[in-house]
């Protein structure tokens, strides 16, 4: 199976970063600021984007990106600056983002469930000029004495005192700033198993091939009209609805927060034809007690990824929505979103892959001692494309373990059959999937042993019938301390996701084997024994 059914534009082999050759789309915009320019041009009185009541055209979000790449350079930002955005799911959000690429700016998308010490961790690590911030978010903002790189704070609510309309009181710059497209445009920070974070620097080439992947994918044009839901400063937001919604100059509609309710009113009142979301939204849209009161015709692309569809999910949704085609995406934020996609109408037929490899993309599957395995085999997923990133910003280290000959070692064990469909089974990495955010259980292990009453903690995936996975901790401790101390130690220092939901505190110590390891698979029929 491949893509031949579905008009991709044509490719051709072309070397990156160096020693890499990989196929790249013929023609394309050369970066992410020529991207948006095109949407202006081809589609100018289209609406863009719309929040709440707020709705701009192409032409006006051309104007007002432009104007904030001058608020931008009034204080004194150079090419190559790093911006951080530190904002929910707003209207500014995107508008940062094309003023900053307007300007050469590269930005840093922060998730506004970080807390202190995780913000402080980034801005540093990337040495960030500016943050952009929600102004209900000050408290979380790090000491200045703890970011001294960080120049300029710029607080954003919904009020007039909010200081974006500051930025976007200037003239609009003559010309945008001159980059590369191997330039890094954005910076995602992605838990290692380390538990520091690592930021994944995606280039103005990788944003653009996977932009028109999707669009060329899923056929998207500038009649489209997407939800974001899911959180503009992951790369399911920043990519597959942001940029991809840029790359055919269709609307993108966004919502602060996802709750069931809402969405399905959006997505009936502004006529939504695509969305990217993770299984759990659409069983949560589902089991709202008047869906069938919403008309939805016009939902033609249901993208989802992060977890599997459940098999009732799809039937469900098939019965009730039959011109809604779901399509699963298989990515990561270092391969900027989307290395397989699931064609729609063979989601049915092939109900346990994530899809084919995208196009331009090469999968492998490798064995432990580093070959290549034959088809059905199972073993880590190696990827290659034009999406995979340069590697890890200022972590050379990382980025050697990471990437061989531009191959990304994915971390998943899978395979793929003698059709070219993946499999994803299961992940090298001691990692939980809750409702398709990641979580790295070394990172929470690590923040419980600075707790003086632990000794030491395995942290370990629940299952949950509603996002797949829950986090669940066994503590050992050495002292009377209750589940709700550790767990507001945990949300002080953690994103709230990630914060065990659910402990065991014992004074026994953890099972291990003869290398000293935690023997997990003991802990987890343990708990689904007790279950």
């Amino acid at each position: 199976m491949d893509w031949s059914q579905h008009a991709i534009p044509p490719m051709r082999l072309e070397p990156r970063f160096g020693d890499r050759v990989v196929p790249a789309f013929c023609e394309r915009p050369n970066s992410l600021w020529a991207m948006i320019s095109a949407a202006a041009a081809q589609n100018p009185d289209g609406e863009a984007l719309v929040c709440g009541e707020v709705r701009l055209t192409w032409r006006q979000v051309a104007q007002q990106s432009a104007k904030l790449a001058a608020g931008f350079h009034k204080l004194g930002l150079k090419p190559g600056d790093r911006v951080a955005i530190l904002l929910g799911n707003r209207i500014e959000f995107p508008l940062f983002l094309f003023g900053a690429a307007h300007a050469g700016l590269v930005t840093v998308l922060l998730s506004t469930r970080q807390q202190k010490p995780e913000i402080a961790y980034v801005l540093s690590d990337c040495g960030a000029r500016l943050l952009v911030h929600e102004a209900s978010l000050a408290e979380r903002i790090p000491d200045a004495a703890d970011v001294p790189e960080l120049k300029h704070r710029i607080s954003v609510s919904d009020d007039s005192a909010s200081q974006f309309a500051g930025l976007l009181d200037n003239p609009p710059p003559s010309s945008p700033a001159d980059v590369s497209e191997e330039d890094t445009a954005m910076i995602l920070y992605t838990s290692g198993t380390t538990g520091r974070p690592k930021g994944a620097m995606l280039a103005h080439c990788n944003i653009i091939h996977s932009s028109m992947v999707f669009v060329s994918a899923l056929n998207l044009t500038q009649a489209d009209r997407s939800i974001a839901a899911v959180p503009l400063a992951h790369v399911t937001g920043a990519v597959a609805n942001i940029t991809a919604m840029v790359c055919c100059a269709g609307a993108l509609i966004i919502m602060p927060e996802f709750k069931a309710s809402e969405y399905l009113k959006l997505a009936a009142r502004e006529r939504v034809t695509y969305t990217v979301m993770v299984p759990a939204m659409y069983n949560l849209c589902l089991l709202q007690p008047d869906f069938d009161s919403y008309d939805l015709s016009s939902w033609r692309i249901g993208g989802f990824g992060g977890a599997p569809m459940p098999v009732a999910t799809i039937e469900k949704l098939d019965a009730k929505i039959p011109g809604l085609k779901l399509a699963n995406c298989y990515g990561a934020t270092e391969t900027t979103s989307p290395s397989t996609i699931m064609p729609g109408e063979l989601t049915a037929a092939h109900i346990d892959s994530v899809g084919l490899p995208c196009p331009g993309a090469e999968i492998i599957v490798m064995s432990p001692d580093g070959h290549e395995l034959p088809r059905g085999e199972i073993g880590e997923i190696w990827i290659r494309s034009a999406s995979v990133i340069r590697g890890y910003w200022n972590n050379p280290k990382a980025t050697s373990e990471s990437f061989t000959a531009g191959f990304w070692h994915s971390g998943d064990l899978g395979s793929i059959d003698a059709q070219n469909f993946v499999r994803v089974f299961d992940r090298q990495k001691d990692m939980i999937n809750r409702g398709g955010l990641k979580i790295y259980s070394a990172e929470v292990e690590s923040v419980l042993a600075g707790h003086p009453a632990v000794i030491e903690s395995a942290i370990i995936a629940k299952p949950c019938p509603v996002l797949g996975e829950r986090v669940h901790a066994v503590i050992v401790t050495r002292a009377e301390v209750g589940p709700e101390a550790l767990r507001a130690w945990c949300a002080e220092r953690l994103s709230d996701y990630k914060v065990p939901e659910t402990m065991a505190l014992t004074s026994d110590p953890l099972p291990r084997n003869a290398n000293g390891k935690v023997i997990k698979r003991q802990l987890r029929e343990t708990l689904t024994a007790g279950a």
